[in-house]
């Protein structure tokens, strides 16, 4: 089929777009692209939910199960690695999603909300908050015996399900509170992994901690050579994930660690990108004069492909990897998570049992009553001592509406979940069961909560 008869002209001259690219020149700031993928993410999450509860509960439900278990390995030689499907996506792909919050962790501390101290104050309050009051609520139910490892499970929020929710309300509220809400769940994140590699490491083997923490160190020292290229940390990230999977420390926290190893800075300040870009620009209009076309103009490819080596300068690879890897993780990684881990059984526990049971009890009022506690009596008590100011146009009965939403603990909870009840599918199946329903629960209550304390118009008057 000829090229020229798949695009249409729109727009300016000689410009080509084909069906899928009708948004290339809508430019969106990094913000407004983070929400749109958020917000996508959280109804592929919804959407794969669901499918995994409909394969657990009817005729697929041996097959998925067997699929889940399967055991699958890496050889080389005598080395080999070998782990079921399930361990696979939790202990192996969710590395890429701990890449990515480490990312967001590290721009958010370093030019985000909470780089500056008098914004940060209410979103570290907040999060620290819900984090504190579920586990308190959760082992106020279930104080001893096994049940009691599940206390870390309501601390999480869920951000791309709760930004999502909240995303739909974007007419409604401030673009501050969709800030606020990011911020507390990005510092809810770092509070999970803290927790996850403190509380939910059972065993560990010095050596292989010691390999790691010198792997570590030599992507710090790429860091500080001024090493851009991602290889390199991706082949040692690599290496350092293998060694905590052997030390006992959660294998997935390499994600956080090969993250915070990554250059915030970029080779090229703006002002010598831009004087870069006007030389290569001059280039590229003498060149183009030679002949039109960048099929056969190999001078003008050339300039183009300088241009284009130059854009990426002037990025820094912290911004570059968080772009890149956003998309799979949103789209592809979480929503496999779901798939393997969301299929709860319901058929085989009683009705009663299920919804009398103190860890079903504990994950839900954890998840809806103690983040609405948490997070508004923390936002409350830091505005009323005057160290920290509510974010522009927002009203604090919207900060209860978020508080609200913050109990969706979709991925993270079940990722704790699975760490606190490893060998115990009974309390993994109650554990599970209180996440969906509270999760439910929180999104339905804080949509119609923001809902009637926010005006269409997104102009709220001060309460």
């Amino acid at each position: 089929m000829n090229d020229k008869k798949q695009g249409t002209p729109r727009g300016k001259k000689g410009v080509y777009n084909a069906p899928w690219e009708q948004r290339f020149e809508k430019i969106l700031t990094p913000f407004e692209e983070f929400i749109h993928r958020q917000t996508t993410s959280g109804l592929l999450l919804m959407g794969m939910a669901i499918i995994a509860l409909w394969m657990a509960n009817g005729a697929l439900a041996e097959t998925y199960e067997h699929i889940i278990h399967t055991m699958m390995g890496l050889s080389v030689g005598s080395w080999k690695v070998e782990m079921s499907l399930n361990h696979w996506i939790n202990d192996g792909l969710m590395a890429l999603f701990f890449f990515v919050v480490g990312l967001e962790l590290k721009r958010e501390f370093l030019v985000g909300e909470l780089a500056k101290p008098r914004n940060a104050i209410l979103p570290i309050a907040a999060a620290i908050g819900g984090m504190v009051v579920p586990a308190l609520i959760y082992f106020a139910i279930n104080p001893t015996g096994e049940a009691s490892l599940g206390w870390g499970i309501p601390m999480a929020t869920d951000i791309a399900f709760a930004v999502g929710a909240l995303a739909l309300l974007a007419s409604r509220v401030p673009k501050a509170l969709i800030t606020f809400l990011v911020a507390l769940a990005i510092v809810d994140d770092l509070g999970a992994v803290l927790v996850i590699a403190v509380f939910y490491t059972k065993t560990i083997a010095i050596t292989p901690l010691l390999v790691a923490v010198g792997l570590f160190a030599l992507l710090l020292a790429f860091n500080m050579s001024g090493i851009r290229n991602a290889i390199p940390y991706f082949i040692v990230a690599v290496f350092l994930w293998y060694a905590l999977l052997l030390s006992g420390v959660h294998a997935t926290l390499a994600g956080i660690l090969g993250a915070l190893a990554v250059p915030a800075l970029p080779k090229y300040n703006p002002e010598r990108f831009e004087h870069q870009v006007g030389e290569l620009m001059k280039r590229f209009d003498d060149t183009l004069k030679e002949d039109s076309s960048i099929m056969t103009n190999i001078k003008l490819r050339a300039v183009v492909q300088t241009l284009g080596n130059g854009v990426n300068g002037v990025q820094s690879p912290l911004q570059r990897l968080e772009h890149l890897w956003h998309l799979p993780v949103a789209y592809i990684v979480i929503p496999i998570f779901a798939l393997a881990n969301a299929g709860i059984a319901l058929t085989s526990v009683s009705f009663a049992d299920t919804f009398t049971h103190p860890v079903v009890w504990g994950v839900s009022l954890g998840l809806i009553l103690g983040k609405f506690i948490g997070i508004t009596g923390a936002s409350w008590l830091v505005l009323k001592m005057g160290i920290a100011v509510l974010p522009k146009d927002t009203k604090f009965s919207q900060i209860a509406g978020v508080s609200l939403l913050a109990g969706i603990g979709f991925t993270m909870s079940i990722f704790v979940a699975q760490l606190g009840f490893e060998g115990n599918p009974a309390l993994l199946l109650m554990a599970k069961t209180g996440i969906l329903v509270a999760s439910l629960l929180s999104g339905i209550l804080g949509v119609i909560w923001l809902l009637v304390v926010s005006k269409p118009t997104g102009k709220n008057d001060e309460t």
